[in-house]
């Protein structure tokens, strides 16, 4: 059985661009033999991911985040089960904020800043959709 989880989560100190490299270089590796797909987005000191594949694959992951001492204040933004992935592309796509369409943000949240925190796992799904589609993620 497919699911798709969300989630967010404040990270306990600020994150570089070389330990997010290497997260996201974790991630690349180990994902594919999971069966793990999904993005991933690190903003102002928040983390945001969308994690596809097995439930029990998933769960484990999840489990793992909620655990990690580098995170803080995890919710949990949607869980579903899915027919199909949206993200099957990605062993761990990452948002490329510098292509970030304020205006695509706004359409989605009640003011132009990516703050999961104050938006719905519904609304976060589809722009999570829309970045994809429009050329957003990138696998460096």
């Amino acid at each position: 059985m497919l699911v798709r989880l969300m989630y967010a989560s404040r990270a306990n100190s600020p994150i570089g661009e070389t330990e997010l490299a290497a997260i996201l270089k974790q991630s690349r590796e180990h994902n594919p033999a999971e069966g793990l797909t999904g993005l991933l987005c690190y903003t102002d000191g928040i983390f945001m991911q969308v994690l596809e594949g097995g439930r029990d694959a998933v769960n484990a992951r999840y489990n793992q985040i909620v655990a990690d001492p580098r995170h803080n204040h995890v919710i949990l933004l949607c869980y579903e089960e899915i027919a199909e992935r949206q993200f099957s592309g990605w062993a761990m796509g990452q948002v490329n904020l510098h292509r970030l369409n304020p205006a695509l943000v706004l359409k989605y949240s009640e003011t132009g800043r990516l703050d999961p925190y104050t938006m719905g796992g519904t609304a976060l799904s589809a722009l999570f959709r829309e970045l994809d589609c429009s050329g957003a993620i990138v696998c460096n």
